[in-house]
C-alpha cells in the first residue's frame, strides 16, 4: 500500500510540475478592432509567451487537405475552401492567427485555468480537432462570422484535449476571437466541454477569465473620460490639473488580462478614427505599442527556471486589402504580406520565418 501511495504521489507531483511550468509560460496577448472614417475594419493583436515561440508566416492555398489531431489519432478531415495567410508556430502548418480571402480573421489566445475541451469519443472523432487545428479550420471554411456561429452551434466541430508539439506536456488552453469584413466579431470559448459563442461588439480580447466576465468588469470604469477634468474650487481654494490625461486617472496600468482588456477597450473606442485602412493599420500598431511587455518586466520561477513574458510579435490585419502585417521583438520594422499576390490555387503551403534583425539607419551624413 505504501509503495502504491508513493507511486500515486509521484504521478501527482509530476502533473503539478508540468502544470506549473505551463502556467509560468502563460501568454499575455491583447487584441483590438478599429473602424475607419471610410467604414473599413482593421484589427490586430500582440503575442506574448514565457519562452521563445518559433513563428512563421504561412500562405495556405485553396483545396489543401488537412487532418485534425486528437488524443485518439486522426480527427476531422477537411479541405481548405478559402485561401488564408497568417502566423503558425513550431512549423505546424495550422494557422493560429490570420485572415482568409473573404476577409474573415481569427486569433487564438491563451485561456489558462478556464479552457475545458470536449472529451474525445468514437462518436465525435470524425469532427474532432486539436486547439491548434480549430482556428485553421475556421479560416479555411468560412466567409462570415454568422457562418462560423451557425457551424459551431449546430455541433459541426468539437475541440479535444490534444497535446501539441512545442507547447509543453499538456494541452494548450486556447480561446478564440473571430472578425469579418462587416465588423462583426465573436468570442469562442471551450467551457464545460462545449464551445460557447459570445458577441464581441468592441472587438477586444485578452486572456482569462471568461469573455463575459471581462465585459461585466468594464462597468467599473465607465467614469473614465478622454476630456480633462476642469479646475475646481473648494472653500475659496482653486485646484487645477497637473497636465493632460487626468480624465483617465484610475485606468489600470498593469499587464494582467483584466487590466489589459480595460485599456484595450478604452484605447480602441476612444481613438480618433483614421481616414482609411492604411492609416488604420498604423493606428492599430500605435495602440498595441501600449501593450508591449519588455523582457524582464513580467516573470515567474518554476523548478528553478525563470520564465519572463515578452511581446514576441505584434500583428495587424486589413480584411479589405487582404494584407497581414507583423513585427517582432527583435525587429520593429512593420512587414506586410499581401494575400492577393499569391496563387491561391497553388498545391503547397508557402512559409516565411518571422526572424529578422532590427536595422539601424545612420543619418549622420543626411544633415544639410
Amino acid at each position: 500500500m505504501l509503495h502504491q501511495s508513493k507511486g500515486r504521489f509521484s504521478l501527482v507531483a509530476a502533473f503539478l510540475v508540468a502544470f506549473l511550468s505551463m502556467q509560468s509560460m502563460a501568454m499575455a496577448c491583447t487584441g483590438i478592432m478599429l473602424k475607419t472614417k471610410d467604414n473599413a475594419i482593421v484589427h490586430g493583436r500582440t503575442l506574448e509567451f514565457g519562452i521563445d515561440i518559433d513563428t512563421s508566416i504561412a500562405v495556405v492555398p485553396r483545396h489543401y487537405s488537412f487532418v485534425g489531431e486528437t488524443p485518439m489519432g486522426k480527427g476531422m478531415h477537411y479541405t481548405s475552401k478559402y485561401a488564408a495567410v497568417g502566423a503558425i508556430a513550431f512549423k505546424d502548418l495550422d494557422i493560429l492567427d490570420g485572415l482568409n480571402e473573404k476577409g474573415l480573421a481569427v486569433g487564438a489566445f491563451y485561456f489558462p485555468t478556464y479552457a475545458q475541451y470536449a472529451p474525445e469519443t468514437v462518436q465525435n472523432q470524425a469532427k474532432a480537432l486539436s486547439p491548434g487545428d480549430f482556428p485553421n479550420w475556421v479560416l479555411t471554411q468560412f466567409a462570415t462570422v454568422a457562418e462560423v456561429r451557425k457551424a459551431i452551434e449546430s455541433g459541426a466541430v468539437v475541440i479535444t484535449p490534444t497535446v501539441m508539439a512545442g507547447w509543453g506536456p499538456q494541452t494548450p488552453p486556447f480561446h478564440y476571437v473571430v472578425y469579418d469584413k462587416s465588423g462583426a466579431s465573436i468570442a469562442i470559448e471551450p467551457l464545460g466541454g462545449k464551445l460557447v459563442v459570445s458577441n464581441n461588439p468592441l472587438g477586444v480580447f485578452t486572456n482569462s477569465p471568461t469573455f463575459d466576465w471581462h465585459m461585466t468588469n468594464l462597468r467599473n470604469y465607465i467614469s473614465l473620460n478622454t476630456h480633462n477634468v476642469p479646475e475646481i474650487t473648494w472653500d475659496g481654494q482653486t485646484f487645477q490639473q497637473f497636465g493632460q490625461g487626468n480624465g483617465m486617472i484610475g485606468l489600470p496600468g498593469d499587464f494582467t488580462p483584466p487590466s489589459r482588456f480595460v485599456r484595450a477597450a478604452i484605447f480602441s473606442v476612444t481613438a480618433t478614427p483614421a481616414k482609411n485602412a492604411d492609416e488604420g493599420i498604423q493606428q492599430v500598431f500605435h495602440i498595441l505599442n501600449n501593450f508591449d511587455i519588455p523582457v524582464g518586466l513580467a516573470r515567474s520561477v518554476s523548478q528553478g527556471v525563470t520564465y519572463t513574458d515578452s511581446t514576441l510579435m505584434t500583428a495587424a490585419r486589413d480584411p479589405q486589402g487582404l494584407r497581414y502585417y507583423y513585427k517582432s521583438y527583435e525587429d520593429q520594422t512593420i512587414r506586410m504580406v499581401q494575400l492577393k499576390k499569391f496563387d491561391l490555387n497553388a498545391k503547397t503551403i508557402k512559409l516565411l520565418s518571422t526572424k529578422s534583425t532590427q536595422p539601424v539607419v545612420d543619418m549622420s551624413d543626411k544633415f544639410h
